[in-house]
């Protein structure tokens, strides 16, 4: 389903060294970031249409996702517009190995079991405390190996730095900017998320993995 990982390094070292994406999308997230989430999104999309499942949640804040997109109804030619925008840069890269990630003409024509796209964190009381708590009476225990904008992603760091170095801005800033306007964060936490140093020795396991020096 997924990528094995020389192809993942491959695209992510590639989403480093090339202007990818428009730079309205790099307004809200890295260019590592934006190649991991797509793939993500378009093989969810890939299967539900060939399981003939009829729901694909999302879990985007209501920072990244406007109530807007919090439920919407697929239709092939959005997905087509949407998917091309990334499949086309990731295509100069892997040429057709990258063909499995995403979805092919055959999913098109199944207009009738395209999914409904759903964002429940835009429409939902999004409060991070609450959330957490909840996960932790799961036995949920925050990492220690991740910075204060995520609680899984081993590459976060790497790809906030690379993004602040390219651009001259935090590729946060406008989720957090989004939470802070809704009343999901208060501006000083928001600050001081943008603010907190990168854990050095997570950028430096990713470079080694990635081979990059």
């Amino acid at each position: 389903i997924t990528p094995g990982f020389d192809t993942f390094k491959e695209l992510i070292r590639f989403s480093i060294s090339n202007d990818l994406y428009s730079k309205k999308a790099l307004e809200r997230a890295s260019s590592i970031c934006i190649t991991c989430i797509s793939l993500i999104r378009y093989i969810g999309y890939k299967i539900a249409i060939e399981k003939e499942i009829p729901f694909v949640v999302l879990g985007m804040t209501p920072g990244q996702a406007p109530i807007s997109t919090s439920i919407f109804k697929t239709n092939a030619g959005m997905i087509k517009r949407m998917q091309n925008a990334i499949f086309q840069p990731l295509y100069n890269c892997l040429k057709d190995n990258i063909n499995p990630y995403f979805l092919e003409e055959r999913h098109f024509m199944r207009e009738n079991k395209l999914p409904y796209s759903i964002n429940p964190l835009a429409f939902t009381n999004y409060d991070e405390e609450n959330i957490l708590s909840v996960a932790k009476k799961f036995g949920w225990i925050k990492p220690d190996d991740t910075d204060a904008n995520s609680t899984n992603c081993l590459l976060n760091s790497f790809a906030n730095q690379i993004h602040i170095k390219k651009y001259g801005f935090h590729p946060y800033a406008y989720e957090i900017a989004e939470l802070v306007r809704n009343g999901c964060l208060n501006r000083e936490e928001g600050i001081r998320r943008l603010r907190e140093p990168f854990p050095s020795e997570q950028i430096e396991l990713a470079r080694k993995k990635l081979e990059i020096f």
